[in-house]
């Protein structure tokens, strides 16, 4: 019972990250006021995540000065595609 119920925290703890890098990205391309709770929360829960990508990648120039930022795509993948998976099968073994 305790390792369904540990199981499905760490299976919606992964959710809530990945949504909250998503709405990220999207509060990246509407002017937001940065004192506002919710922005606040967002962008403090997912720059410890998202910091590591953004300085192993430089960000890249697309023409007219305009920069992407490719961390949040590249932590998504890492954390869907390597994390989960790795986190997941560990707490199956418990």
């Amino acid at each position: 019972m305790f390792n369904w119920v540990l199981y499905q925290t760490v299976s919606i703890f992964f959710e809530v990250l990945n949504w909250a890098i998503i709405i990220r990205v999207l509060l990246s391309w509407v002017r937001v006021d940065y004192r506002n709770p919710v922005v606040r929360f967002i962008y403090n829960f997912t720059e410890p995540i998202l910091a590591p990508f953004r300085n192993m990648f430089m960000r890249s120039s697309i023409g007219h000065g305009m920069m992407v930022d490719f961390s949040p795509v590249i932590a998504l993948l890492v954390i869907q595609y390597i994390v989960r998976p790795i986190v997941m099968h560990l707490l199956l073994l418990i």
